[in-house]
């Protein structure tokens, strides 16, 4: 018997709307769409195991992010602070705005 999420999913309607439009984006990473629509098949019912069958990937990372989600609403699916070093300040700017000749140098 599937395990029933303790984190209830409810959206708002613009809560829906940016899902749906991250699900459907083809210029975000894969992992951000698949986040994206975890979270919309969390508030339409579906358990952990169906969504994780659904986008092929681990039960375990669905649950991870549906409770981030249920916490954070959408600033949770964002990628999660990582121990290391922190990255340069060119590295944090989008690669459209720094333009061709602002790449590393390559010698």
């Amino acid at each position: 018997m599937p395990r029933r999420s303790p984190y209830e999913i409810v959206l708002s309607e613009e809560e829906a709307r940016e899902l749906s439009r991250r699900a459907t984006r083809f210029s975000l990473s894969y992992w951000h769409v698949v986040r994206a629509k975890m979270i919309l098949f969390a508030a339409r019912g579906m358990n952990n195991d169906e969504i994780a069958a659904r986008l092929d990937t681990r039960r375990e990372v669905v649950s991870r992010w549906r409770k981030r989600f249920y916490q954070l609403r959408l600033a949770g699916l964002d990628e999660p602070y990582r121990r290391g070093q922190a990255r340069k300040e060119e590295d944090q700017e989008p690669l459209a705005k720094r333009g061709a000749n602002h790449g590393p140098h390559t010698g």
